[in-house]
């Protein structure tokens, strides 16, 4: 544990702050990085604002996550390239406590979150994403493409009467007529420009390419369509210092200590699976506990400047790796663009028409989909395909992070099951007259019931051998069902034992405590082992 813990701080002493590429830190490789970061720094100003709106916060609250957030991430994070901020899958959660205890214990609680995630980055607990089987990923992430979709749809309601939500829209007044058919025409020919833009040149991002040409039509031309500025408004000064506002005592500790769980928990989950995707895209792995320290020190510092907390958003980290960023000069630099725009340039920002940055959205939701799992569906085990589909189900329904927890649940009771009707034995009659079993799967607790019911104990010889070369005793359930069959041959008065067990075998054995082994002579397998019923004890035979 000492050397985990200085081996993670060593890793924060020293992070890894080489912007360069395999093709070095050239002109067109800032340009690009540069580039990249502008437009996803357009693309996180109406996110924030929504999902501020979802908190029941101000604007600034939102918008100040995205920026300490994405800074914070973007120097110290596991992965260059992703993109962090104030996400849908928090602001849902933050909702009940904002309304019943204001937004001071908000802020508490954001402190604690971020706590909670630096602890779990020390203790390693990010590695732990690896179990996280394909299947739920391709659902994870079809969920995650129709989640953004109908978050987009909100921007087709009338600004002022819209209510803005993590998962779809409700309520408000759609657009209709004339304004409706303009907002589809502008959203079509940005996703248009982002399309061919990269055929005709690569110097200009594409998303970049469609926000500007959109929004350069629509100031010329005085188009009356919805506008970041319609949202609200994003200009602010820089986010001061402040503590939060909450009594010092157990009874704040009880109320912030709940939703900093599940928010660190949630905030984790969507991190370390964008960590994943982003990894696949750029073909770089590790960093998952650095990127869960990231997480959480960004967090803690922007409970005490006044942002609502966040964690990786995977549509605008789709935005950078597609649009060129590749190193942490674009987060840094998308972090750096916001608190711009939020300083100095909201006069301008306030007019892009939020058609444009629909489109862009749209086109994140195509480059996300999986679209070849409709044939992989038809091919994959029919439990894999159940999980795909369940955890795309609630991901829309609910959340990213139950949606994966109850994927992995249900692929680790169908791979348990599976391997419970591994287990079987083959017989034969030795020589000396004893008959052997030999066992092949895995001994545990879903099989253990399917062990017992191989042996005939009152039909068999006087001697009776259970190999197990080819089985593997996992978990007490196994040692239990070894002891309760050897039990039943001794009362029958018939003489029992155990072969080939493995080393880790003799291990759980020898810790079961009657349960006792003495065989040290080969270092792979005992050769044998016999059971006395009256003395509760397995011993070495030879």
């Amino acid at each position: 544990m000492k050397q985990t813990l200085l081996n993670t701080f060593a890793t924060l002493n020293k992070p890894d702050l080489n912007f360069m590429n395999d093709e070095g830190l050239t002109i067109s490789r800032v340009r690009t990085e540069l580039l990249s970061g502008l437009t996803v720094a357009l693309a996180l100003i109406p996110e924030a604002v929504a999902f501020a709106f979802v908190a029941g916060v101000h604007p600034l609250v939102g918008l100040y996550a995205a920026f300490l957030v994405g800074l914070v991430t973007a120097v110290l994070g596991g992965r260059p390239g992703m993109i962090s901020g104030a996400t849908g899958a928090l602001a849902v959660v933050m909702v009940a406590l904002v309304a019943e205890h204001g937004v001071e214990y908000l802020f508490a609680t954001v402190v604690l979150m971020g706590v909670l995630q630096i602890f779990a980055g020390l203790m390693q607990w990010g590695k732990f994403i690896r179990l996280v089987p394909h299947p739920v990923m391709l659902g994870f992430v079809n969920g995650l493409a129709i989640v953004i979709f109908l978050a987009q749809l909100t921007q087709f309601k009338v600004p002022g009467t819209a209510e803005i939500s993590g998962h779809g829209s409700s309520g408000g007044e759609w657009l209709s007529g004339g304004s409706l058919y303009m907002m589809l025409a502008l959203v079509a020919l940005t996703m248009f420009i982002i399309y061919i833009m990269p055929r005709i040149t690569r110097i200009i991002p594409s998303p970049l390419a469609g926000i500007g040409v959109v929004a350069g039509l629509v100031i010329f031309f005085g188009l009356d369509v919805p506008r970041v500025g319609d949202m609200a408004s994003i200009q602010g000064t820089l986010p001061p210092f402040h503590i939060p506002s909450v009594p010092l005592s157990w009874e704040t500790f009880e109320i912030i200590l709940p939703y900093s769980i599940i928010l660190a928990a949630i905030g984790l989950i969507e991190s370390l699976l964008t960590l994943n995707l982003v990894g696949e895209m750029t073909g770089k792995r590790g960093g998952a506990s650095q990127e869960c320290i990231a997480q959480g020190l960004a967090n803690t510092a922007t409970g005490f400047f006044g942002g609502m907390g966040g964690c990786a958003m995977i549509g605008q980290s789709m935005i950078n790796v597609k649009s060129g960023g590749r190193t942490r000069i674009a987060g840094i630099a998308a972090a750096l663009f916001l608190l711009v725009f939020i300083l100095v340039g909201s006069p301008i920002i306030e007019m892009i028409p939020l058609a444009a940055l629909v489109g862009v959205m749209f086109m994140v939701v195509i480059g996300t989909f999986a679209w070849n799992s409709f044939k992989i569906l038809r091919k994959v085990p029919l439990t894999d395909a159940f999980v795909t589909i369940l955890v795309t189900i609630v991901t829309v329904l609910s959340d990213l992070a139950v949606a994966v927890v109850v994927g992995v649940i249900v692929s680790a009771l169908a791979y348990a099951w599976n391997n419970a009707r591994r287990i079987h034995a083959h017989t034969e009659i030795s020589g000396s007259g004893a008959k052997i079993y030999r066992i092949q799967g895995p001994l545990f607790f879903g099989s253990a019931d399917g062990f017992s019911e191989l042996f005939d104990v009152q039909n068999d010889p006087e001697e009776v051998i259970i190999e197990f070369s080819d089985s593997r005793v996992v978990d007490q359930s196994a040692l239990q069902a070894i002891e309760a069959i050897a039990g039943k041959y001794e009362l029958a008065n018939k003489r029992i034992q155990l072969r080939h067990l493995s080393r880790d075998c003799h291990n759980l054995l020898t810790k079961a405590g009657h349960l006792v082994i003495d065989s040290d002579d080969d270092p792979d397998y005992a050769l044998a082992v016999n059971y006395s019923v009256k003395t509760g004890i397995l011993d070495s035979g030879h």
